[in-house]
């Protein structure tokens, strides 16, 4: 299979280059290549460091579980919850193909994935047009893609019957697009938000034990009580079911701000160990407000450590795009407390601390940071003094005292008296 996708950024097309994909058996590969038109305006930038600004084809080889795609655009890929919903919708279609006696459809492929995104709802500013000219899964007039939050209903029985494996090819065409724009293991669909703006609803997963949604939202109440720039979060009830709709950074005034992953803008992959310390270098290379954000960073490993927010792989902090190849990171989101896990960073702090979850181990890497010590301290204390009051602020968003007492042990613990004590 040879596949040709022109590849264009933001709301307004602008066309930026041809990405073309190739399978031969089990083997994938794909090349980009920017446009000569693009290389050569005035506003041009990299949209990933490994595809430096010159003409030519860039290769790429799907080795292992990474992907088949230069990073920035894997990044828009679906992942997880979404991956799930597409493999069951299309092993749907391939069972009722065979059960008419019709010719089976291709089994799917990295490209199927890719395009499978909704054009309205992809992360970031990137956009890929097929052969006929079309945006994948660009909304039909008299029919939308990304629903308004009435159909919470809807969105949150179809997914709980693809966790229990009782779907139906109606549910799956339901979640097509709908859930199928965003990364991340547990159930999700992109929705249009009571106030207009594009926002992500996270459902509770039928096997949760614990308040997961109203805790995420929780976290991120309590990380802009620290200081930090996160994501807007509250939670809608649905049938008494407690959703947690977080607004989408990556759109502003109608237009769509290009993303990347931390990972991305490293030019590393997500699947290796890593520290802060390179995230530290990358935004020193490519930042547009260096101090800034090594100064926000420092707060949300602070905050990390003290609820215990463990799933901080590179893939969970990223980036927006102000200028010319100058990026700022992007406001926080999917931090989470996990009261049941070992207080181990996926990120590490630096080589020399480890994968450690701890505040003498921050301190210890200050001056990396270029964060003085007495100012380090300070700021540590400003996220201690914020997450003090999380139960308050849970009980704020409406968690019973039972709910916020399985979360006790992500947010009372050592660190939190070490931090105190500064």
């Amino acid at each position: 299979m040879k596949r040709t996708i022109d590849v264009y950024l933001g709301e307004i097309p602008q066309r930026v280059g041809t990405l073309h994909y190739n399978q031969e058996g089990a083997r994938e590969s794909s090349i980009f290549a920017y446009d000569a038109a693009w290389i050569d305006r005035d506003d041009r930038f990299e949209i990933d460091p490994l595809l430096p600004l010159q003409a030519g084809p860039h290769f790429r080889q799907k080795s292992g579980d990474g992907s088949v795609f230069h990073p920035a655009i894997a990044d828009t890929e679906p992942d997880g919850w979404a991956r799930n919903v597409i493999r069951r919708d299309h092993a749907k279609r391939r069972a009722a193909a065979r059960a008419a006696g019709g010719e089976l459809p291709p089994l799917v492929n990295s490209l199927d994935f890719l395009l499978e995104v909704d054009a309205v709802s992809r992360v970031g500013a990137l956009r890929f047009s097929d052969e006929e000219g079309v945006f994948r899964r660009t909304v039909e007039p008299g029919s939308r893609a990304t629903p308004p939050s009435i159909e919470l209903r809807r969105m949150i029985a179809s997914s709980r019957a693809v966790e229990l494996n009782a779907e139906t090819a109606e549910d799956l065409e339901y979640l097509r697009g709908r859930a199928t724009s965003l990364g991340g293991l547990r159930p999700k669909c992109s929705i249009v938000g009571d106030d207009g703006h594009l926002a992500i609803g996270k459902f509770p997963s039928v096997r949760d034990e614990r308040a997961v949604t109203r805790a995420e939202v929780l976290a991120l109440r309590l990380a802009r009580r620290a200081g930090i720039r996160a994501a807007e979060a509250r939670i809608v009830m649905s049938d008494e079911v407690p959703v947690a709709v977080v607004r989408r950074f990556d759109r502003a005034n109608g237009g769509r701000i290009p993303y990347v992953s931390a990972a991305t803008l490293m030019g590393v992959e997500p699947t290796t160990e890593h520290t802060y310390a390179e995230v530290v270098d990358a935004i020193r290379v490519h930042g547009a407000a260096v101090q800034e954000d090594l100064e926000e960073l420092w707060r949300r490993i602070a905050f990390s450590i003290l609820i215990n927010n463990v799933d901080d792989h590179l893939h969970n902090h990223g980036f927006l795009h102000v200028d010319r190849g100058s990026w700022r990171l992007s406001p926080a989101f999917d931090i989470n407390p996990f009261p049941d896990r070992a207080r181990e960073l996926k990120t590490w702090i630096s080589e020399e601390t480890g994968p450690v979850a701890s505040i003498d181990a921050l301190l210890s890497v200050a001056e990396y940071f270029r964060i003085p010590d007495r100012a380090a301290r300070t700021m540590v204390r400003e996220v201690e003094n914020a997450v003090s009051a999380w139960r308050v602020v849970g009980g704020d968003i409406g968690m019973t005292s039972f709910e916020l007492e399985a979360f006790a042990d992500a947010f009372e613990h050592e660190e939190r008296v070490v931090a105190r004590a500064l």
